[in-house]
C-alpha cells in the first residue's frame, strides 16, 4: 500500500508542481534514510552504449542521427553543472569507455566500468573485484524484502539535458516527503546496498545463473550466443593474440614511445560491451568494432593525427630482439626481419600468425626456396607448461624438409590443397585485400612443434633433393557411397571408424582408455519464425524463435575422401553445396577436431536459416548437461527444468540453450563425452545423449530487439555479394567417468592460446650462428602446475608488473588437480630480485588487504554458508603463491636492482 501512496503523490506532484513553482524556488532534496518508512531509492543514470546502433564514435559526437538522437558528449557536458548545482544530488554512470575519453581524471562518478555487462549476459567472478553487490534488473521477483525500494530514474542516452531531469526529481523528492507517507532520496545502488544490509535481514542463497533468459512467452534471447560467428572468432583470436603481446612486451621491457599493446587493448575492452561481441549491433557498427581491432593489430602509423603504435609491431620487435644475440649482452640492433603477412617496416617484415591463415594465405610462407633459401619458423607458446602441438602452414615446394633448432630433421606431412581451400582463398583475400594472389600454394605442410613455457623454438624449414629426406606425402582415397565396408582413420591410440554407405561417422575407439562409443555426426537447420501480426516475434540477433528443425541430408550419399599420413589423418566430406567438414585425428592426441564451413545459407525460399550440428551417442544422460561459464566453472543443466520455478515449455529449442565459452559435456553411468569450441556459440542437449551447437545463423527478419536490421551478413568483392561463409573449428572426446576434466581444461586453454608464429627467411646455416633458438621467460627448470595458469604478465607504466593467476579447476573436477596449489615467483621471474609483492582486487585498482576490511557480510537463511577456500598469504621470504580451486588471484609486483628490463641469458637455450 505504501508503493502506491508513492505513486499517487507521484502523479498528483506531476501534475501540480509545475503551477506551484514560483511558491519553491527552492526544493528541499536532503532527505536521508528513515528507519520506520518505506525508502524510495531514486537512482538517476544514463546507459550510453559504446556502440549499438551507432559506431562508438557516432555516439559519442552524436552524429548519425538519422538512427538515433544520441550524444554523449551532450550527457556529459550537462551532467557535471547539474550535480555541482546540488550537493544532494546523485548519478550512476556505466559505459566509462565514454567518461574516460571525456575526462580520464573524472572521479565524480560512482561506477566505474569500462563497458557495462546486459542482464541477459553472465555475470561471473564479481566477489573478487570486491563488490559487496550486483543488481540484476530484469529479473522478476514477487515480494521486496525490507524497508528499501529501489527506483531507477533513466535509460539510455538519457540526460543530455540534465538540469530538466533533476530539476522534475527534486520536485518529487519534495512533494513525496512533504506527503509523509513514504520518504524519497536521492540514491545509488552502494547506498541501496548499504541499507539492505545494515536491515540485518537474513537473505537466500542462489546458485547457478538465470540462462536462458526470455522476457515474454516465445522471446528467449538464446539467438545472440552465436549471432555474428565471424566477429566472435575475431575477438577470440585477438585476446589469445593480446595475452602473448603483453607477455613479449615485459620480457622485451615496455617503453615511452614506440610499440606497444595499448590499442589493442582499448579495443578489446570496447569489443567487451554487451551489443559487440554479442553481435547484436547494426552491421555498420560490426565493421567498426572489427576495424578496431584491425587497427590495434597491424602496423598503422597514424590515425587521423595521433601516431599509433600498435600491437602487431610490438610483438615483431619483441621477438626479434629476443632472438638476437646482442640484446642479451645489453645491446640491441636487430638484424632479423621477421614476417607474418607482406607489409615491410623498419627492422621487420609485418604480421605474425598469418591472420588469414584458416583460409590458407600466408605470404611468409609461401616463398620458393628451391634456391637455397631457408626459412624459419618461430613458434612462441603463450603458457606456463611445456607444449607439444601442431603447426600448420602452406608451402609451395613438395621437396621439403623440417628441422628443429638442433638440427634434427622433425617428422612433417604434406597434404595437398583441396578445392575448398582454394575458392575460399581466392575469393576471401580478394574481399579482404582487395587482390588476387598471383600463386597459389600446392600444399597444408603440418609438423609438430615442442615450446617451453612462456617461450619459443624455431624451426627451419629447407629444400632437399636426397630421395625419402622430405616431409612425407599424404596418400589419398575415395571412398563412394556404394561401399559396404568400414574406413578406420587414427594413427594412434584413438580411432574413428567411418561408413562410406551412411557417408558419416559411425563408431569412436580409444584403446588406452578402453572406451568404445557409437558416434555418429550430423548437421540441421532451424527454420527462422518471420512473425505474424498477431505474433509478432521473430527470430533475430537476440532471439532464437525456430519455426522447425529439418535435418540437411543429400539426394546421394557423401563420398568420403581421406588423406593419411604420419601425423594426422582426415577425412573430407562435402556435406551439401554450403557446408563442407574435414575431421581430423593426429598422431599423439586422443581427441577429434572437426572444421567446418558453413555458408553462404541459401535464403532464395524466403526463409532464414539457423545452422546446427549435432553429436549422437548411446549415453544415457537423464535430460542433463553440464556448460561453462565464462570458461570456468561448469553448471548443470537439466532440459526443460528451472531450480527456482516451475517452468512452461513454449521454446523446446530455444529455451533449452545456453551459451558455450570453453565448452559443453555430457556423462551416464560409464563415460562422458566433452566437446570445446573455438569462439562463444549457443549450445545445448536436446535429446538424450546429444549434444548440439549453433554454429552460424542467416535472418531475413528483426525480432524487434532495437536494431531495426535483420541478420544477414554478406561479404563483397566489388560489386558481388554473397552470404557469410563461416570456418571454424570445435574438438570433441570421448572418456572414462570422471577423467574429462584434465581434457578439458589443459586443451581448452591451447584453442583460447594458440601457438604465435613468425617468420623470416635466411641464408643456409646463417641462423643459428648468430641467433637465440630457443628461449623461455621463466626458470629453465620449472614449468606452472598443470592446473594453473597466467591469466596476465603486463609491464605497467611505473615499471611494476601486474600478474594474474587462475586456478583451472573446480573442487571435486579432477580428483588429482582439484586441490591447494602453489607458484613459486622466484623462478617466473629469473634474474630480478622481487622487492615487493602486493596483492590486489581482481580489477587491480585496490588493494585486497584494505577491501577485505571493508567488504559487507551478510546473514544467510541456511543453517551453515559454505566456506570458501582461500590461498594464504604470500610469505614474502619464500615469495610462492597458494591458489585453491577456481581462484584467481591478482598481485602487483615491485623489483629491485634490475639491470635490464630483458630476460638474461640463463634462459636462452641452444645457439
Amino acid at each position: 500500500m505504501l508503493m502506491w501512496a508513492f505513486l499517487a503523490v507521484l502523479l498528483v506532484a506531476s501534475s501540480t508542481v509545475f503551477c506551484a513553482e514560483h511558491k519553491y524556488s527552492v526544493y528541499n532534496t536532503s532527505q536521508g534514510i528513515v528507519p520506520d518508512k518505506l525508502n524510495v531509492h531514486l537512482v538517476p543514470h544514463t546507459h550510453d552504449d559504446v556502440g549499438w546502433l551507432k559506431t562508438v564514435d557516432q555516439y559519442y559526437v552524436g552524429s548519425n542521427n538519422s538512427i538515433q538522437g544520441a550524444c554523449v558528449q551532450n550527457v556529459l557536458d550537462s551532467l557535471i553543472p547539474a550535480l555541482l548545482a546540488d550537493k544532494n544530488r546523485k548519478f550512476v554512470y556505466v559505459e566509462q569507455a565514454n567518461s574516460n575519453r571525456y575526462l580520464r581524471a573524472m572521479q565524480a562518478f560512482f561506477q566505474r566500468w569500462w563497458r557495462e555487462q546486459s542482464e541477459a549476459v553472465q555475470h561471473t567472478i564479481i566477489l573478487r573485484l570486491f563488490f559487496d553487490s550486483i543488481l540484476i534488473g530484469l529479473v522478476q521477483a514477487n515480494i521486496t524484502r525490507t524497508n528499501h525500494v529501489m527506483w531507477l530514474m533513466g535509460a539510455d542516452f538519457k540526460y543530455q539535458y540534465a538540469h530538466t531531469w533533476f530539476r522534475q526529481m527534486d520536485k518529487l523528492i519534495h512533494y513525496v516527503n512533504m506527503d509523509g507517507r513514504v520518504n524519497a532520496l536521492y540514491s545509488t545502488p552502494s547506498i541501496y546496498t548499504d541499507a539492505k544490509h545494515a536491515s540485518g535481514e537474513s537473505w537466500p542463497i542462489k546458485t547457478g545463473d538465470f540462462f536462458p533468459y526470455a522476457d515474454r512467452p516465445n522471446g528467449y534471447w538464446t539467438g545472440y550466443f552465436t549471432s555474428r560467428p565471424a566477429l566472435k572468432r575475431y575477438i577470440r583470436m585477438m585476446s589469445g593474440y593480446y595475452m602473448a603481446a603483453r607477455q613479449l612486451e615485459f620480457f622485451r621491457g615496455r617503453r615511452e614511445s614506440g610499440p606497444n599493446t595499448d590499442t589493442l587493448a582499448d579495443a578489446l575492452a570496447i569489443a567487451q560491451h554487451h551489443d559487440a561481441v554479442t553481435g547484436t549491433e547494426k552491421q555498420h557498427v560490426a565493421n567498426d568494432y572489427a576495424k578496431r581491432l584491425s587497427i590495434g593489430y597491424m602496423d598503422v602509423r597514424s590515425l587521423h593525427y595521433l601516431q599509433i603504435f600498435l600491437a602487431e609491431k610490438l610483438v615483431l620487435s619483441s621477438l626479434s630482439s629476443l632472438t638476437e644475440l646482442t640484446s642479451y649482452e645489453g645491446n640491441w640492433s636487430p638484424t632479423t626481419m621477421f614476417q607474418q603477412a607482406n607489409t615491410v617496416i623498419p627492422y621487420l617484415y609485418s604480421d605474425i600468425h598469418c591472420p588469414l591463415l584458416n583460409i590458407s594465405y600466408c605470404p611468409a610462407t609461401e616463398v620458393d626456396l628451391s634456391h637455397g633459401k631457408n626459412l624459419v619458423v618461430l613458434v612462441y607458446n603463450s603458457l606456463g607448461w611445456n607444449r607439444d602441438d601442431i603447426v600448420r602452414i602452406p608451402v609451395i615446394n613438395e621437396d621439403i624438409a623440417v628441422h628443429d633448432s638442433a638440427g634434427r630433421k622433425i617428422e612433417s606431412q604434406l597434404l595437398p590443397l583441396v578445392d575448398n581451400d582454394i575458392s575460399m582463398r581466392k575469393y576471401h583475400v580478394k574481399a579482404y585485400l582487395g587482390q588476387t594472389p598471383n600463386e597459389t600454394p600446392k600444399y597444408w605442410l603440418v609438423f609438430t612443434a615442442s615450446v617451453p613455457p612462456l617461450g619459443f623454438s624455431t624451426y627451419t624449414l629447407s629444400t632437399v633433393k636426397m630421395a625419402g629426406a622430405s616431409s612425407a606425402r599424404s596418400s589419398v582415397y575415395t571412398f563412394q557411397g556404394d561401399e559396404n565396408s568400414v574406413v578406420e582413420v587414427g594413427q594412434g591410440k584413438l580411432k574413428l571408424n567411418f561408413s562410406p554407405e551412411k557417408g558419416k561417422l559411425v563408431h569412436y575407439s580409444n584403446s588406452r582408455n578402453s572406451v568404445k562409443e557409437n558416434v555418429h555426426q550430423s548437421y540441421s537447420f532451424y527454420s527462422s519464425y518471420n512473425g505474424t501480426e498477431k505474433d509478432p516475434q521473430a527470430s533475430g540477433a537476440y532471439i532464437f524463435r525456430p519455426n522447425g528443425t529439418f535435418l540437411l541430408t543429400t539426394e546421394e550419399q557423401v563420398p568420403l575422401t581421406v588423406m593419411r599420413g604420419p601425423i594426422v589423418d582426415e577425412v573430407h566430406q562435402q556435406i551439401n553445396p554450403w557446408i563442407y567438414q574435414i575431421t581430423r585425428v593426429h598422431k599423439g592426441k586422443e581427441h577429434v577436431e572437426v572444421e567446418f564451413t558453413v555458408g553462404p545459407i541459401p535464403v532464395d525460399d524466403g526463409v532464414g536459416k539457423e545452422v546446427a550440428t549435432q553429436i549422437t551417442t548411446t549415453m544415457e544422460t537423464n535430460k542433463t548437461f553440464y556448460t561453462d561459464s565464462n570458461g570456468r566453472d561448469f553448471i548443470k543443466r537439466i532440459r526443460d527444468y528451472r531450480t527456482d520455478w516451475d517452468l512452461k515449455v513454449d521454446q523446446p529449442a530455444a529455451g533449452n540453450y545456453y551459451p558455450i565459452n570453453l565448452g559443453i559435456y555430457m556423462v551416464d553411468s560409464k563415460t562422458e563425452l566433452s566437446v570445446l569450441v573455438d569462439r562463444s556459440v549457443g549450445g545445448s542437449s536436446i535429446v538424450d545423449g546429444q549434444i548440439e551447437l549453433m554454429l552460424h545463423r542467416r535472418l531475413l527478419h528483426d525480432d524487434g530487439k532495437g536494431v531495426a536490421e535483420a541478420l544477414n551478413e554478406r561479404v563483397c568483392t566489388g560489386s558481388e555479394c554473397t552470404g557469410l561463409i563461416i570456418q571454424g573449428k570445435y574438438y570433441f572426446r570421448i572418456d572414462p567417468l570422471g577423467e574429462g576434466a584434465k581434457w578439458r581444461r589443459s586443451v581448452g586453454q591451447e584453442i583460447y592460446s594458440p601457438l604465435l608464429l613468425a617468420f623470416t627467411e635466411q641464408d643456409e646455416d646463417s641462423w643459428s650462428t648468430s641467433h637465440v633458438s630457443t628461449f623461455t621467460g621463466i626458470d629453465s627448470s620449472y614449468t606452472l602446475p598443470d592446473n594453473v595458469a597466467i591469466v596476465t604478465l603486463q609491464e605497467l607504466d611505473d615499471g611494476k608488473v601486474l600478474l594474474r593467476l587462475a586456478h583451472l579447476y573446480e573442487i571435486g573436477e579432477d580428483k588429482d588437480l582439484s586441490v591447494m596449489t602453489s607458484v613459486e615467483l622466484i623462478k617466473l621471474f629469473p634474474g630480478k630480485k622481487i622487492g615487493k609483492v602486493t596483492e590486489m582486487s581482481l580489477s587491480a585498482n585496490q588493494e585486497r588487504a584494505g577491501m577485505e576490511k571493508k567488504r559487507l557480510v551478510w546473514k544467510v537463511e541456511c543453517s551453515s554458508e559454505p566456506k570458501v577456500v582461500r590461498g594464504g598469504r604470500v610469505d614474502l621470504t619464500k615469495l610462492v603463491v597458494e591458489l585453491a580451486p577456481m581462484e584467481i588471484r591478482t598481485f602487483v609486483i615491485d623489483f629491485e636492482n634490475v639491470l635490464s628490463n630483458r630476460v638474461f641469458s640463463s634462459n636462452v637455450g641452444d645457439t
